[in-house]
């Protein structure tokens, strides 16, 4: 017996480690997009690299970034699918694989431009959009910024560092999962903390 076959959609793919400002305003141009050209598809968000260990580059596992996609998109009035999609850490033969997880050809919203080549080499429609405020909001910086934070138990404090990169409503949901202060444990060179 196979697989169950996925329907199309119009698929969002990212690792959010972790869901950040710039992943909400994708996922509002893309769903702006899909409404405007492909209605009938649904908005399907593929988060990636589930099976990877925790580490600081990749600190949440997927249960948790599906909690913090479901604030986020609570907070910005949208609703989309949220599936796992494992890394498989082979380029040519991803959207082969990544097809099995989020559905056959549909469309890609995303802001990669390899990743925009490898679908459409595999017969997807892609839209490229332009970055939101990359500068401050890319995953590294963000988790670093939350890193410096991680010890600290002022929760006012940290809202007002961090609602800067991402929403209220997700730091909310971090903090209930204990997902800020784990990073303080996590280190990869400097000094222990903690």
């Amino acid at each position: 017996m196979g697989q169950p076959i996925i329907s199309s959609a119009c698929v969002v793919l990212g690792r959010f480690q972790p869901v950040h400002r710039g992943h909400a305003q994708l996922l509002i141009d893309a769903n702006n997009w899909r409404l405007e050209n492909r209605p009938e598809l649904e908005l399907r968000i593929a988060v990636g690299s589930t099976n990877k260990p925790q580490n600081l580059k990749n600190p949440w596992d997927f249960g948790e970034r599906k909690e913090m996609l479901e604030a986020s998109l609570d907070d910005i009035g949208l609703v989309g699918e949220i599936v796992p999609v494992p890394d498989i850490d082979d380029p040519p033969n991803w959207v082969q694989h990544a097809e099995d997880f989020h559905g056959g050809p549909g469309v890609l919203v995303t802001t990669d431009g390899r990743t925009a080549e490898l679908y459409t080499n595999s017969g997807w429609e892609v839209v490229l959009m332009d970055y939101h405020n990359r500068g401050e909001l890319v995953g590294w910086r963000v988790r670093e910024t939350m890193r410096m934070m991680s010890t600290i138990s002022d929760e006012q404090a940290l809202y007002e560092v961090l609602t800067k990169a991402i929403q209220g409503p997700v730091i909310e949901k971090m903090l209930q999962m204990d997902a800020i202060r784990r990073l303080a444990f996590m280190g990869e060179g400097g000094e222990p903390v903690g």
